[in-house]
């Protein structure tokens, strides 16, 4: 199974930078978007459905414009499941599960901590979502988490440790949550496969030409639970699709 994690802030500004046509040359069986900022019927999905993807689901935020995730395949899932159950997770539209005959894929979007307020949202929402994932492991062994997770786990992951060290997305109680959200069952299917530095999935725009000299950030990621590990084939960043201030990431499953 070949998954994309993409986090396109805006599926619509995506689409009119074009989105569906790269989407059909990358071929992935399924995507995990984050960040749609759209409704579904805000989105032209017969366009998916005419490039090959007949299977979409979309899990919007309450509040238009915002946050949000997706999930579009090529394969009919067997079950889908639309948020976790907990409210204060559920309203900003962060977590969709679709569950094939042999693996889950989830669209995750983490919170970001912007300010004061949003980093103890975010903090409460790491807890809860890693007692989540703890029970759902139980049930669903065979899991793959995509998304946007805002935190660089390693050094190796910022262009520049050292300056960012105090700003959330890189602060030792963020690293140290996904390490132990690792250490509790996960794989973080790129480090697995390479180990080399500079490859970074998201720069910012509020810095000039971030992108062009690579002064990014890796905070997006496809994690695979431990009883897949033999399975991870190929894992890769995508840097050449311009259609975000992130790009793509793909994990190839056997």
């Amino acid at each position: 199974m070949r998954i994309i994690s993409y986090n396109v802030n805006g599926v619509r500004s995506a689409i009119s930078k074009g989105f569906i046509e790269w989407l059909q040359q990358a071929n992935p069986d399924v995507i995990c978007l984050q960040e749609i900022k759209a409704m579904e019927e805000q989105v032209p999905t017969l366009d998916f459905e005419l490039a090959g993807y007949p299977y979409h689901y979309w899990f919007p935020a309450t509040k238009k414009g915002y946050s949000g995730v997706a999930i579009i395949s090529k394969i009919e899932p067997k079950n889908i499941v639309f948020g976790t159950g907990i409210s204060h997770m559920d309203f900003e539209g962060r977590n969709l599960r679709v569950d094939f005959e042999d693996i889950s894929v989830m669209s995750l979007y983490l919170p970001s901590g912007t300010n004061i307020e949003r980093l103890d949202h975010k903090f409460m929402y790491m807890d809860d979502f890693q007692n989540y994932i703890s029970d759902l492991k139980k049930e669903i062994p065979n899991l793959v988490i995509c998304g946007d997770y805002n935190i660089c786990h390693e050094a190796i992951d910022i262009h520049d440790p050292i300056r960012n060290k105090k700003v959330s997305g890189f602060l030792p109680e963020e690293r140290a949550w996904l390490n132990s959200f690792l250490e509790n069952g996960f794989i973080d299917s790129f480090r697995f496969l390479n180990k080399e530095p500079h490859n970074y999935t998201w720069w910012s725009q509020r810095a000039p030409g971030a992108r062009a000299n690579n002064k990014g950030w890796r905070i997006d990621y496809c994690l695979v639970s431990e009883p897949l590990k033999d399975k991870i084939k190929r894992a890769v960043i995508l840097p050449e699709a311009k259609h975000s201030d992130h790009c793509p990431i793909l994990v190839e499953i056997e």
